[in-house]
């Protein structure tokens, strides 16, 4: 199992599901998880920031799409 390295943390899920599927459609595998960023300012409700990682092998190309897709 690849080592899965922290790429960005982002507002909500629905942007880390947006940033995965760029990072897929270039073959990064990618994931997203909860963070405890903010921890309380939802008052406990499902939803907020989001840690996105990817293999450690694929971060330096994962890190130039973030950059480029901010260029943007």
């Amino acid at each position: 199992m690849p080592e899965l390295i922290p790429l960005t943390i982002v507002r909500n899920e629905a942007e880390a599901e947006l940033l995965c599927a760029l990072l897929r459609t270039e073959g990064i595998d990618c994931q997203h998880r909860s963070t405890n960023f903010g921890v309380g300012s939802m008052d406990g409700l499902p939803g907020g920031a989001r840690e996105v990682v990817v293999d450690q092998e694929k971060l330096e190309r994962a890190q130039e799409l973030l950059a480029a897709s901010k260029d943007n």
